[in-house]
């Protein structure tokens, strides 16, 4: 059956196309339908409405161990999240696997990646993510900090050896591609370590964290894997942390790597308060460094719950729970911490927080290596992503936004000056586009000919 999408704006960057046009469908899939001469059997009118590829999220974790035990810490979030603004239903299910594809959907998202799968409950995790409807979904698997392979680097083992073992791993738990997070930090944790650099070295392994990153980067490289190794740095979360970013790019050596959530790296430490924005520094080494891409982990105000394989990070931050509770496991190879948190408005740190994650959008030069994400749920729950949407592309709402914040964050941040406001196009870019190619993911993510028809169309509208 041929099906034709009818005069909407079709926003469409991988195939440079930005005009009013149609969009054919047959069998699930986008067709020349010119080359067709057929009358379509269903004609859609979609005039005034923008039609894009469904979204493609990179980085958000909607399944399994870590987030069923968040689930299990905070049932409530839900309701004082909905109490905050974000527009999700205050029920029992509402951020259980059912309600995580419905949700997405509404918004037009097609493919949700969970990137942090931990290898010794891959089953687990594979059956819940299977039992989210109508989106499409992936995996990342996590090595980095287990026995096996530090074990591997302690005792002399030949890099192909490790080689081997991550191409299992990957293949055993059906996963995407591999996470890194603080390479050797949560087993360091256990030797109590309570910060842990780049350069430092793990304990009863001998190696640092540098050895560990860069071994795992090649050999995700030398796999063939389309996505590159994506990684947690260091230091997450510290005031002066952008130099922990930007040295962790410069030990790449021009391999491939993929930097998560890095407005969580994005913190200089000037100013009366010893914490400001780094996102100007950060920007300019993202732009230097094209074999660097990131995903943003924006912030938005509001409840929410931290959810990490970080367990050093997390332990630290268990002071700032909201509401007092947390829990943190250091017995598995990747750790699993979980922290409620609300980011709040008059709050100076987090006031900093959300605008350093706009200001590194905003100053990218290559939106193709520069990825929509919040880091669901850590810096916001995914429902939160209209409104990011809005503040890219709008510098008003920004101002709006900026009034809102202490006077002292206002002086540390650079967002005031930045007039740049996103187009549809670049939002296309940076939400469908930009992470189905960093994924390998040909057929999403556009709409030319061969694509899976995940197609969303939009009311056009100032907001």
């Amino acid at each position: 059956m041929l099906i034709r999408l009818k005069g909407g704006r079709v926003v469409d960057p991988l195939n440079d196309r930005d005009a009013i046009g149609d969009v054919f469908i047959e069998n699930g899939r986008i067709v020349e339908g010119a080359s067709h001469g057929r009358k379509p059997d269903e004609t859609y009118d979609l005039t005034g409405k923008v039609v894009m590829a469904g979204g493609v999220d990179i980085h958000s974790h909607i399944a399994g161990s870590n987030v069923t035990l968040g689930r299990a810490l905070m049932p409530e979030l839900p309701v004082l999240a909905a109490q905050g603004g974000a527009s999700i239903a205050p029920s029992p299910d509402a951020w259980g696997a059912y309600a995580t594809g419905i949700r997405y959907a509404e918004m037009g998202y097609a493919t949700v990646i969970e990137p942090a799968l931990i290898p010794t409950h891959a089953i687990e995790a594979q059956i819940e993510l299977a039992s989210i409807p109508i989106i499409d979904i992936g995996a990342l698997v996590i090595l980095g900090n287990d026995d096996f392979s530090l074990g591997l680097l302690r005792d002399g083992g030949r890099e192909a050896e490790l080689q081997d073992y991550v191409g299992w791993t990957l293949g055993h738990a059906k996963a995407l591609g591999l996470k890194v997070i603080n390479a050797g930090g949560s087993e360091a944790f256990k030797f109590n370590a309570r910060t842990f650099g780049l350069d430092d070295v793990v304990p009863d392994y001998g190696v640092t964290s540098r050895t560990v990153l860069k071994v795992l980067q090649r050999a995700v490289t030398e796999l063939g894997v389309p996505h590159p190794v994506h990684v947690h740095c260091n230091n997450l979360g510290i005031a002066g942390n952008v130099e922990t970013a930007v040295a962790t790019m410069e030990a790449t050596e021009g391999l491939p790597i993929h930097l998560a959530h890095i407005q969580f790296y994005g913190y200089g430490a000037e100013g009366e308060e010893g914490l400001s924005s780094g996102a100007p520094r950060l920007a300019e080494a993202i732009n230097a460094h094209r074999n660097v891409s990131v995903d943003i982990g924006q912030v938005m105000f509001g409840q929410t719950i931290t959810i990490s394989g970080d367990i050093l990070r997390q332990f630290d931050g268990r002071r700032g729970a909201h509401p007092k509770k947390w829990a943190i496991d250091q017995g598995d190879g990747n750790g699993t911490g979980i922290v409620p948190y609300q980011y709040r408005a008059g709050n100076f740190a987090n006031a900093v927080q959300w605008s350093v994650g706009l200001e590194i959008v905003l100053l990218a030069e290559d939106l193709w290596r520069v990825l929509f994400s919040t880091d669901h749920p850590n810096g916001a729950l995914f429902v939160r992503y209209p409104e990011i949407v809005h503040l890219l592309m709008d510098r008003d709402e920004r101002a709006r936004m900026l009034e809102r914040l202490p006077e002292s964050a206002r002086q540390v941040s650079n967002l005031a000056s930045i007039g740049r406001e996103l187009t549809l196009s670049e939002i296309a870019i940076i939400t469908r586009g930009a992470p189905a190619r960093l994924l390998g993911l040909t057929d999403r993510g556009h709409l030319g000919p061969g694509a899976v028809a995940d197609v969303a169309v939009y009311t056009e509208q100032k907001n």
